[in-house]
């Protein structure tokens, strides 16, 4: 597919953040775009991933592809690891082989919480669940076999698309007199608009300048350090919802798959790498709260 304009070949449409990208590329029209899900291309498949960038020339790669149901990943262990690390392995292989930059979407979850101050991106990974596993070894996979790689993990991931924390909450909200919602695990929300913004923009600057020392590990949120109840609280009042909400803890919400207990990020390296401004959670839970309703 020969482009003037370099192809920016993007996973996952069908999740939160491939949706959120196909609604902000219109703002990139400096590129060409191209959305696939599990049915136009299978990464899972070495070789179709091969013959995919052979006949599409990619210029960027952003995986948003992943296995994310994180309690069944405790048992669904072969399929959780075959899309989030042996996946990640083939796409990389064939972006190093093609000089495609590929832009890894990973996860708060590689780290096992005990910290007490944000997580840097020389903090080392400690997964205390086998998700964690699975994105941590396709970390791996991808800085090892395409040194044109940049991993940006993320955190506590929201938009208007799709099942998340934020819609949960406001059918509940919205249906029942009370909820009970976790007060002792700790992170930072993340709009998936504004994190797709962000990915063209790097797409944009590395297309701009050749920047090719800004390869690496980042770490990016929305601003801010909050629990699950501290959120919840942030959806009832933008919702005008009367709903009484009760903090419960982690002991008292027994699941499958541990999470950490304190999952906030730095985000000084992406921020100045990149020139980024990031806005606080309260703002942008406003902006996807206002576009759900319009």
């Amino acid at each position: 597919m020969p482009t003037s304009k370099p192809l920016i070949l993007i996973t996952g449409r069908d999740g939160q953040l491939g949706k959120s990208l196909q609604e902000v590329a219109i703002h990139f029209n400096q590129f060409e775009f191209l959305f696939t899900g599990k049915g136009s291309l299978n990464l899972t498949d070495n070789a179709k991933v091969h013959q995919f960038f052979e006949k599409n020339k990619p210029a960027f790669c952003i995986n948003t592809a992943a296995y994310t149901a994180v309690d069944l990943a405790e048992t669904e262990r072969e399929q959780a690891f075959l899309v989030n690390a042996t996946a990640v392995s083939n796409l990389a292989k064939t972006c190093e082989e093609f000089n495609c930059i590929l832009l890894h979407i990973s996860t708060d979850y590689v780290f096992n919480g005990e910290k007490n101050t944000r997580y840097t991106e020389t903090d080392i990974p400690q997964p205390v669940n086998y998700y964690g596993v699975t994105k941590r070894a396709g970390e791996e996979f991808a800085l090892q076999e395409c040194k044109k790689t940049i991993i940006i993990r993320t955190s506590w991931l929201y938009s208007e698309f799709g099942k998340n924390f934020v819609k949960t909450m406001l059918h509940l909200l919205a249906t029942r007199d009370e909820i009970a919602v976790v007060g002792d695990q700790f992170g930072s929300p993340t709009y998936a608009k504004e994190l797709a913004f962000v990915l063209l923009k790097i797409c944009s600057q590395l297309n701009d300048k050749n920047n090719f020392n800004a390869f690496g590990l980042y770490h990016y949120s929305d601003a801010g350090n909050i629990s699950w109840y501290d959120f919840a609280i942030g959806i009832k009042k933008l919702s005008g919802s009367t709903c009484s909400i009760k903090k419960i803890t982690t002991k008292e919400y027994p699941t499958p798959a541990k999470r950490p207990a304190y999952a906030v990020f730095n985000t000084t390296k992406i921020e100045r790498t990149f020139e980024l401004e990031i806005k606080n959670w309260e703002e942008n839970l406003a902006e996807c709260l206002k576009n759900l309703h319009a």
